[in-house]
């Protein structure tokens, strides 16, 4: 083989190989200026709206695509689990989050959020819970345990994100459902919400409104847009939300019980058409947000770095931005961020982002797939 052919066929093996493990390599600065750097692998491809994911004990990964599909990718192959609820899939609704029980090890729950018309009727969907077990690649000892009420055709603002905090309990968001006049301030109706139930579906009655006159039980606080991103903090165990805003004032709140958070009469967010429909961004006896992005970014999936294996940022807070297709690392000192750096910047539109068992950060992007970011020596 002569110098050019040899050359060549270098060539072609290099661009075969690239295409089959994709990797971008970024370095970044730490706030203390030393530098560092990792790869972008994509771990997962191929597939269209992948909205959040779940590692299970043997490191594979179940991934929830917005269209309905439940897929588990192990050992480099996508298997479709069967018996998956079915969704209203419209606009934003669909399969939405994944979360496992705390204690799936024991007792093999997992927990599903997704836009559902369980009635039957013609009157569109709306939020549901569910729990089921997954065996030979099926779903089974299915239970919905909780249905938002009552549907409606608009396809947007469903939420929905799942964490459970140290007690067990479980929470969920629901979105305003894009009627904010007249959901999120009104305890006896669902949307606009944070909710806590138990892992069974019952309502722990110690709920801040589980004994007020026709009040929604299982809601823990109220005035809330479409929270998509939900994380426990890992040191003091609170729950942290964050939610999309209009055009400006996303924001990122700490969940307290019973708590007002403002939405729609406190905001800094305007109205698509540049009109205003609130001129207070604050309100005493309601929640402030800790921080706001305006412009919005539209945030989309969040994770508390407690890894050490990427230099600086333990403690940090990873968002996802749909608009802008990057992931902010926000910087927290006092409960506040202090200061913010945009990861992989034109990946795409960012839906997911968590922290795996093993310490490494994983992002679920739109059009591409799951995407692991892997440091590396420079």
């Amino acid at each position: 083989m002569n110098h050019s052919n040899l050359i060549f066929s270098l060539l072609v093996i290099f661009i075969i190989s690239c295409k089959e493990k994709p990797s971008v390599k970024i370095a970044l600065k730490t706030l203390n200026n030393t530098q560092f750097s990792f790869k972008v692998d994509t771990i997962v491809s191929g597939m269209e709206i992948p909205w959040s994911m779940a590692f299970l004990p043997d490191n594979s990964l179940l991934i929830t695509e917005l269209k309905g599909d439940l897929i588990h990718f192990k050992n480099g192959t996508k298997t479709s689990i069967k018996n998956v609820p079915e969704v209203y899939f419209r606009g934003q609704g669909g399969l939405l989050d994944i979360e496992l029980d705390p204690n799936y090890n024991k007792n093999g729950w997992l927990y599903l959020s997704y836009s559902s018309n369980i009635e039957n009727d013609n009157n569109g969907g709306n939020t549901t819970i569910m729990r089921a077990k997954l065996k030979d690649n099926s779903l089974v000892e299915t239970k919905i345990l909780y249905k938002a009420t009552p549907n409606t055709k608009r396809g947007v603002h469903f939420g929905s994100r799942i964490e459970f905090d140290r007690n067990g309990y479980l929470y969920f968001s629901i979105g305003d459902r894009s009627d904010r006049d007249g959901l999120p301030q009104d305890i006896t109706k669902d949307a606009g919400k944070i909710y806590r139930i138990n892992s069974d579906g019952s309502i722990p009655t110690d709920n801040p409104f589980y004994n007020t006159k026709n009040a929604k039980k299982a809601i823990y606080s109220f005035g809330h847009r479409n929270p998509q991103g939900m994380a426990m903090h890992p040191e003091t165990g609170e729950i942290w939300t964050h939610e999309h805003g209009p055009q400006g004032g996303d924001e990122i709140n700490i969940v307290k019980a019973g708590k007002n958070y403002g939405w729609p009469k406190a905001s800094f967010g305007i109205n698509y058409n540049n009109t205003t429909f609130t001129d207070k961004t604050s309100i005493e006896g309601m929640e402030d947000p800790i921080h706001h992005w305006t412009p919005s970014i539209a945030p989309s999936g969040m994770t508390f770095v407690t890894s050490t294996k990427y230099p600086n940022w333990k403690g940090n807070v990873l968002v996802g931005s749909l608009k802008f297709q990057y992931v902010t690392r926000c910087i927290l000192e006092n409960n506040k961020v202090i200061k913010e750096e945009k990861l992989l910047e034109n990946i795409g539109r960012v839906r997911c982002v968590r922290q795996a068992p093993d310490g490494f950060i994983y992002v679920a992007v739109q059009n591409l797939g799951i995407v692991r970011l892997t440091p590396a020596n420079k």
